[in-house]
């Protein structure tokens, strides 16, 4: 049995998800943003923000239109840092994820309490689609 390191992470998309095709496999590219909240030594409140470069590897596409800058979703992967040279020269370096399954919460600032809980996997499938989408349903991969 391999071992691996699995991350997950709950926060919304920096920007809309970009579908790319690489070697004749698709690919959804997004950003996702987690922001922690703490108080440091002093007990004053204090915001972290943690970006996290998505890669999911699917053929089930259907999902890219619902990943929008301000959705909130879970994603579960594999964890990689990448490390490059930054433009002045000094190292810089990045999390990114190679996603397994993705599911769609709800929007930021939606307050309706209710995430929906429909999951989009390698692994399984969610049983009904998001609200709102059955004019689309024979394109989305749940």
């Amino acid at each position: 049995m391999s071992t691996m390191i699995k991350m997950q992470v709950i926060g919304n998309l920096g920007k809309d998800c970009i579908v790319n095709t690489v070697n004749g496999k698709n690919v959804i590219n997004f950003t996702v943003a987690h922001t922690e909240k703490f108080n440091n030594s002093q007990g004053v409140s204090q915001e972290k923000t943690t970006w996290v470069d998505c890669a999911y590897w699917t053929d089930k596409t259907g999902i890219a239109p619902y990943l929008q800058k301000g959705q909130q979703v879970y994603v579960e992967g594999q964890p990689e840092l990448r490390t490059y040279t930054k433009q002045d020269g000094t190292p810089g370096s990045s999390l990114t994820m190679r996603v397994r399954e993705i599911q769609l919460l709800g929007r930021k600032g939606d307050n309706s309490g209710t995430p929906n809980t429909d999951a989009v996997s390698s692994n399984r499938q969610a049983a009904a689609a998001p609200a709102g989408v059955d004019d689309v349903a024979d394109d989305l991969p749940f």
